[in-house]
């Protein structure tokens, strides 16, 4: 599916890849891209795992100019519902159900680091240029401040946040904006080591894992009946009985993995 040429959603088997498709842009967020990546995390399906790219040689450069351009006349109601259709943007990928990965080439900058801190698992090329960038533009990264907050705590944040000065790949790193950094040539390969080893778990399970860490419930009675939820599922129960039996489950969604080496 290609929506209005900026977005293509692609069904690989259990894999869903959305990839950003306006190179010449550098993937740059407009108001149709942000309507598209909306529309395009509402509703995954039943995929397991989903891979979120940008074409061409930049993951994602921030706003797009014409955009911004436009955004200059807006009303301050005006600007509040732009504000508000970005946010949704964000909130439908940070709460996308199936776990999220994306690799991320080239710049990473302003809304596109806040795509980055909306992923579950980011593999970032060695050459990669970060910013957040809207100081420089007399502006705050305001929408993007939780999932960046939740992602770098409060520490880097104020740095980088008030400087707006680009970092690369290794100190992207270091702040836990990014999980991995790799070889250019070989971003393709972390990518599907990491789709693999989602496919290689329980469906459930690995949904289920991703709400614990979005919802982070402190009670103890919640924490246990989420467990033991887990625990009497049929899902659950083929699990632990191929474990305990070393042997591969045998239920529908599980890959083929060792027992041996789950302990």
């Amino acid at each position: 599916m290609t929506t209005a040429g900026l977005l293509r959603a692609e069904r690989d088997g259990h894999l869903l890849r959305i990839t950003l498709a306006r190179p010449e842009r550098r993937n740059a967020l407009d108001a149709t891209l942000i309507a598209a990546l909306t529309e395009a995390f509402s509703d995954v399906g039943d995929a397991r795992a989903v891979v979120l790219a940008g074409e061409g040689d930049s993951f994602c450069a921030g706003a797009d100019v014409e955009w911004m351009r436009s955004s200059i006349e807006l009303s301050y109601e005006e600007n509040v519902a732009d504000s508000t259709r970005l946010r949704r943007m964000y909130e439908a990928v940070d709460r996308c159900p199936a776990p999220v990965v994306a690799p991320v080439q080239r710049y990473v900058l302003g809304g596109g680091v806040g795509l980055v801190c909306c992923c579950d698992a980011v593999i970032a090329a060695e050459d990669v240029v970060f910013a957040f960038s809207e100081v420089k533009l007399g502006i705050i990264p305001a929408v993007i401040s939780p999932f960046a907050l939740a992602r770098i705590g409060p520490g880097a944040a104020r740095r980088y946040f008030v400087t707006g000065e680009r970092f690369d790949a290794a100190t992207a790193l270091r702040m836990g904006l990014v999980h991995e950094v790799v070889p250019v040539a070989e971003l393709g390969a972390a990518v599907d080591r990491i789709v693999a080893e989602i496919l290689s778990a329980g469906p459930e399970a690995t949904r289920h894992a991703k709400s614990l860490v979005l919802d982070a419930p402190l009670d103890g009675l919640e924490t246990a009946r989420r467990i033991a939820e887990r625990r009497a599922s049929d899902e659950g129960q083929e699990g632990l009985h191929a474990f305990l039996e070393g042997r591969t489950p045998g239920q529908p969604g599980f890959a083929s993995w060792s027992p041996e080496e789950t302990a």
